[in-house]
């Protein structure tokens, strides 16, 4: 009797990774193609097809394969379609989800990334047993996904739970790449941490800091951190600041769902203690007072390098057993509740 496979697949707008995930949320094997290099979607959706069918060859999981599940860019669950896609080389929208499944011949479903990546948490990681839980990415941007009663937060559209993009300084915020001035993600992301040590390096400039040894447009947020860890002052400041705006968004979005905990993932939740002590003070501070030292903030229990697909698979295995529609959104299956899987 063959095991059941499913692919997840993460769209990104620089890279296209690809995986094999078993039943127990194993990645069997995964690879990757450049998305950037294919002007053309016939192309690019043929190297998929070429790459992937070569990985399932080279581990026995051809036509073992149940479905696929995508995390892309402004995907939309209901329709299958990427609406929008500033950062991908193709006019939009895409009826990925079909063009998807008519390749490759299995049922497919897909949704943006940030919710790909609580599907999985919620299915492999920290997540697990959770029925109330908000995932916060912290990366380039900030994304979110919004879990209540055990269900993935979609809304009418399939937008649902933009959670990087509330406005988090009304006065003089800064622009996000949005259109609107403020936005947590321009704040509370690795590209924002760069931001803020810029504005700190000129607004204190007799202030000593190793970061004012790197050109002001090459400063990354690793650069902040690493003179941070070294005992930078104005580094742990930027820390410091993050860490208190976060904080006080997390407290903002309890009031919205009472989540039981917030997983957090991502390059810049790795930055331990130099953004957790800041956070959890800030959420406490600004936190309602029924929710004072009830809602738990911890991190993301995938691996980063297979996080992304992890996300993705879980979504094939719904595009396998219960198709989309808006008025009844499957559950990801968890542990305790996954459907019998062919043997």
């Amino acid at each position: 009797m063959s095991k059941p496979y499913v692919v997840g697949i993460d769209i990104g707008g620089t890279n296209t990774v690809f995986g094999i995930v078993d039943a127990r949320g194993v990645v069997i094997a995964s690879s990757s193609i450049k998305t950037k290099k294919h002007t053309n979607l016939d192309d690019y959706i043929d190297e998929l097809h070429q790459e992937l069918t070569k990985l399932l060859d080279a581990n026995d999981a051809t036509d073992k394969v149940h479905g696929i599940g995508i995390g892309a860019p402004n995907a939309n669950y209901y329709s299958g379609m990427i609406e929008s896609g500033v950062n991908l080389p193709w006019p939009t929208p895409i009826p990925l989800a079909k063009l998807i499944s008519d390749k490759f011949g299995v049922p497919v479903s897909i949704t943006n990334d940030a919710n790909a990546a609580a599907i999985g948490e919620m299915t492999y990681g920290a997540a697990r047993g959770l029925k109330d839980f908000i995932m916060i990415t912290l990366g380039t941007g900030v994304g979110s996904g919004v879990v209540i009663n055990g269900q993935l937060v979609y809304g009418h559209d399939g937008f649902a739970g933009e959670l990087g993009h509330v406005i988090m300084k009304r006065n003089n915020g800064r622009l996000c790449g949005c259109g609107n001035h403020g936005c947590l993600e321009t704040y509370c992301s690795a590209t924002g941490v760069a931001r803020t040590a810029c504005e700190f390096l000129e607004a204190r400039p007799g202030e000593k800091s190793s970061l004012r040894d790197i050109p002001m447009e090459d400063i990354t947020s690793k650069d902040v951190y690493d003179a941070a860890i070294a005992g930078d002052k104005l580094a742990k400041d930027v820390f410091d600041y993050t860490g208190a705006i976060l904080g006080a968004a997390l407290a903002d979005f309890t009031k919205f769902s009472a989540p039981e905990a917030f997983i957090l993932f991502g390059g810049l939740a790795k930055s331990g203690e130099l953004l957790m002590k800041p956070l959890r003070e800030s959420m406490e501070k600004n936190q309602f007072p029924i929710w004072k030292g009830k809602v738990k903030v911890a991190l993301s229990e995938l691996k980063e390098a297979d996080a992304a697909v992890l996300g993705a698979s879980a979504l094939g295995w719904e595009a396998k057993f219960q198709a989309p529609t808006p008025s009844a959104v499957p559950v990801a299956p968890t542990p305790a509740t996954s459907p019998t899987l062919p043997a």
